[in-house]
């Protein structure tokens, strides 16, 4: 069962460190680039991975092709992709050992969430860390 407690959002929010954000953008005008830049601002290590734009730049972080090229451990797979195509990423999410999958405003993949829960990670859906964060009074990254 996806998180919806507050509580227990808080909690992941605040126990998370590093954040791949796949389906991020080099486009001022998409969410993802805003979204980004408010994960920053309050503290987290955010990755950036889309494969259209590998080996560029998004807010001073290099760009990665796909979840299974990073090296560090990720505590949140936040994913900016259509319903049907976050199932991949959560299915990558799963193979890197990533802690949690979250899928933003919109995406909802309920079997992808079953499989996420089933490999013992925590699942947020159809909401946008960058609006909960304030709104749950997540204490900044240290």
């Amino acid at each position: 069962m996806p998180l919806t407690a507050d509580a227990d959002i808080k909690d992941l929010l605040e126990s998370a460190r590093t954040i791949a954000l796949v389906g991020a953008s080099d486009r001022p005008n998409r969410p993802s680039y805003g979204v980004m830049a408010a994960l920053q601002r309050h503290g987290y290590r955010v990755i950036p991975v889309n494969p259209q734009i590998t080996g560029e730049h998004i807010h001073g972080e290099f760009v990665f092709r796909e979840l299974a090229q990073l090296g560090d451990p990720i505590d949140i797979v936040d994913i900016f992709r259509n319903s049907d195509a976050a199932g991949e990423a959560v299915d990558q999410a799963i193979a890197i050992g990533a802690k949690a999958v979250w899928m933003q405003l919109g995406v909802v993949n309920q079997a992808a969430a079953a499989r996420a829960e089933a490999a013992g990670l925590k699942v947020v859906m159809d909401r946008c860390p960058a609006i909960d964060i304030p709104r749950l009074g997540v204490a900044p990254v240290a």
